[in-house]
């Protein structure tokens, strides 16, 4: 087995800088001294495994060196389970640094100029909106015309075949050119940004939770992200384009927002005020919410996607603007495309997939139906937890054994080949037939059908994910027959787990709602049989039924899923089915396992914090949770210690809590603020020394505009040089200080530690006795090691990943 390092990222291979460039920065291998710790240090011995939160006092006079010259083992070898929890993820700082800058501008600023920041960002909602909307057109048209151009190129030539012999070759054909495509996809995603994979959604889960993913929101991910999931649709893969919008419009937020791209080295000198990761939060927020609204035209769907599964922070002025991003990305993308397919006035489709309209006297239902609803329900968690057990097996497969660009490349072609070959069996061997006059199918495969027949298998196989879900929504009664429902929905079934988690962009949603549409459609035929025909027993009813519990059983959505599914089908009568449908099945599924999202994350061992602390976590206290002994710094001190402590790797904190030191005893007096290592770079950058403002030698007073033109890759300590000279001024971290950081008692129990720390949306959390001294620290690793398991409460083990 490889190294784990290698193995568990979405990235797919170890990178040498992080998200904000600091360059070959290691990460230990116990909790507390990599970059998430952020300012506590576990005492390295073989205890610190066993009992977590021994207390000690820092003792300000010891040399820094000697917590770091102990032996540190790290092993070649790591075993992944589920039961580990990532070094190499930080945190992002969520709180504002209140500090005699922050202050000072603030109070600068007037009742005008607060309402022009406010028009500024309603400014950066529409043209989030605006652009996310354009890259759903881009994507939209591109897919359409090349998938159309290569099912025409298979369909003559399946048709040329059939006559006279020689359909191996069509087969071939079909493999070869699907895997040309995808192996395209895969080589720019897994060479170039491997964070481009997948869909994207829990990336940006962690994202808007405070986890610092490297490179999720760089321009570069979005380049690849639109091209990879283009050649993953046109290359026939079980996946839909609607997943990655998510991702697609958090990048654009992400960009827009800041007033520059740090990839194209541009700034254009606007936005400056919202260079921050507070305020960058929630532009991504609203991005993510575009992005939902673009790919199901589901404005008020993708305000609550936002919420229920990403934002970990909320508020009624962000509930409007996230809105108001959501309407504007809709009807661009509406009005790009009536003009596209030449109907400038009419708005009609809003979405990259339109379900069509469901006609409410026709498919109405009935109190009888509820219980079959739930019952459909209850399938739907079944299935969905069945394919996300599958898919975490196959992922603990490939983490271990396809972690190389190569392999992945090599597996993806395989699926598309596969992918292919599976279809045309399956079109190959079916004889349902169906007389092709009124059909709505896009590219009918006659095969060996009469004339005026068309194979009914190739409209599910032999069409985009997309177009076959509105024709199992669709089609009239007799269209399918029920052994290839059957048939595909198996085959489907395992070829969506199967290509889920490659190395390609690509979602889930649409594969998700082709297979329920699909057991959805065969379970109302079989309805119909028993009933003899009744009226109540629409096939496509069940199909909307089936695809909304396939979906919840996989992703385990509901309120937001809810809103998508009814105004992705213009019908609020089907609201209250759909709400049934969907919280049965997540109940259901959450019997058995998490859902997919949920999972891929705890794969990555990524430190998530969900809402509440583990419901058996009292008997825990922020003693035993903390990291200690904690590197503390004078409120002035001297240059070289600050430039001793940033350049050792081995104690790579991005806090330092900030006390009063008596000279004449070791007794460390209280706490008196915190200091962020990204202050301390841009002061040593711009060498702010008391000797050098005393000989009048600094040429202006430092802004806060200094510091977020650093934002967010802030230069390496390696990159600035201190002179032997220099090493022995001092600096005073008054000005620049946060005087207020939030502190609890050692005595706080864990469930109180968590929610002070989730609510605010904390990176740092000083731990203090009753003299106000600095005992511990408390991190988002040291909270995320706990969670409730079978077994009650567990705690994780920690990876050097």
């Amino acid at each position: 087995m490889a190294n784990v390092a290698k193995k568990v990222s979405w990235s797919g291979r170890d990178r040498d800088d992080d998200e904000d460039g600091r360059a070959g920065e290691t990460t230990p291998l116990l909790n507390g001294t990599g970059p998430g710790a952020a300012g506590g240090v576990r005492q390295l011995t073989p205890s610190s495994f066993l009992r977590i939160g021994q207390l000690s006092n820092v003792d300000l006079n010891e040399d820094i060196h000697e917590l770091t010259e102990l032996p540190r083992q790290r092993p070649n070898e790591i075993p992944h389970n589920e039961k580990l929890l990532s070094l190499k993820y930080e945190s992002l700082d969520y709180d504002n640094s209140e500090n005699q800058l922050f202050l000072e501008e603030e109070r600068r600023i007037n009742h005008a100029a607060f309402r022009t920041v406010e028009i500024k960002r309603w400014v950066i909602c529409a043209m989030i909106g605006i652009l996310t909307g354009l890259v759903a057109c881009f994507i939209d048209i591109v897919v359409e015309n090349l998938a159309g151009l290569k099912y025409r190129v298979v369909k003559d030539n399946i048709d040329k075949f059939t006559a006279k012999g020689g359909l191996s070759f069509s087969l071939l054909l079909w493999a070869t050119l699907n895997a040309s495509v995808v192996m395209v996809g895969s080589v720019i995603v897994a060479f170039i940004e491997p964070v481009a994979a997948g869909s994207g959604i829990p990336q940006i889960k962690c994202y808007l939770n405070g986890v610092k993913i490297p490179h999720v929101v760089r321009l570069k991910t979005l380049v690849i992200k639109v091209c990879g999931v283009i050649l993953s649709v046109v290359g026939g893969l079980a996946v839909g384009k609607e997943g990655p919008m998510i991702h697609s419009g958090a990048v654009i937020a992400a960009g827009i927002s800041q007033g520059r791209s740090t990839s194209l080295k541009r700034d254009f000198k606007i936005f400056e005020y919202f260079r921050r990761d507070t305020e960058k939060r929630d532009f991504v927020s609203a991005g993510a919410a575009a992005g939902v609204s673009a790919a199901f035209g589901a404005p008020v769907g993708g305000v609550l996607f936002s919420l229920e599964e990403g934002a970990s922070f909320w508020n009624q002025f962000l509930t409007w603007r996230i809105f108001f991003a959501s309407m504007i990305s809709t009807f661009t993308l509406n009005s790009v495309l009536s003009v596209y397919h030449g109907n400038a006035w009419d708005l009609s489709s809003p979405g990259l997939i339109n379900f069509g309209r469901f006609d409410s006297e026709k498919m109405g239902y009935t109190i009888q139906e509820i219980p079959i609803f739930i019952f459909m329900g209850v399938v739907g968690g079944i299935l969905g937890a069945l394919f996300n057990a599958l898919n975490y097996w196959l992922t603990m497969f490939r983490i271990r054994y396809i972690h190389r660009p190569c392999l992945q490349v090599v597996e993806a072609m395989l699926v598309a080949a596969v992918t292919a070959t599976v279809g045309f069996v399956m079109i190959y061997c079916s004889r349902d037939c169906q007389p092709i006059q009124g059909s709505s199918v896009a590219y009918p495969l006659q095969l060996f059908c009469a004339d005026g027949e068309y194979n009914s298998m190739a409209t599910a196989f032999f069409n985009t994910p997309e177009k076959s879900v509105v024709n199992l929504f669709h089609d009239p009664p007799g269209s399918y027959n029920p052994m290839t429902l059957g048939m595909f929905t198996l085959m489907y079934f395992f070829l969506a787990c199967w290509t889920y988690g490659l190395t390609v962009s690509a979602g889930v949603f649409i594969p998700s709602l082709l297979i329920g549409a699909a057991w959805g459609r065969l379970f109302g035929i079989s309805l119909s049989y028993l009933t003899k025909g009744s009226i109540w027993a629409d096939p496509g009813k069940y199909a909307l039924m089936g695809a909304a519990a396939q979906l919840g059983g996989i992703v385990r959505m509901t309120l937001s899923l809810t809103v998508i599914m009814m105004e992705a089908t213009g019908n609020v009568t089907y609201g209250f089915p759909i709400m049934l449908v969907l919280m049965t099945a997540k109940i259901v599924g959450d019997y058995f396992v998490e859902g997919l999202y949920d999972m891929h994350i705890q794969l990555q061992s990524v430190p998530f914090l969900h809402w509440e602390a583990p419901v058996t976590s009292h008997s825990l206290t922020a003693r035993e949770v903390m990291s200690t002994p904690v590197t503390c710094l004078r409120r002035i001190e001297r240059v070289g210690t600050v430039v001793d402590i940033l350049s050792d790797t081995s104690s790579n904190h991005n806090g330092f809590p900030v006390v009063e030191s008596n000279p004449d005893t070791t007794q460390v007096a209280g706490l008196r603020g915190l200091i962020l290592r990204s202050q301390l770079i841009v002061l040593l950058k711009h060498k702010v020394f008391v000797e050098r403002a005393n000989l009048s030698l600094v040429q202006r007073r430092l802004k806060l505009k200094d510091f977020r033109d650093a934002y967010p890759r802030f230069p390496p300590i390696q990159s600035i040089h201190v002179s032997q000279d220099e090493r022995e001024c001092m600096i005073d971290l008054s000005e620049f200080m946060n005087p207020s950081p939030y502190t609890v008692p050692q005595e706080a129990s864990l469930p109180r530690v968590f929610k002070l720390f989730r609510a605010l949306g904390l990176r740092h959390l000083v731990v203090v006795d009753n003299r106000n001294e600095v005992v511990g620290m408390v991190t988002r690793k040291d909270l995320a090691r706990y969670r409730l398991g079978k077994e009650g409460l567990e705690e994780l083990s920690l990876a050097q990943t």
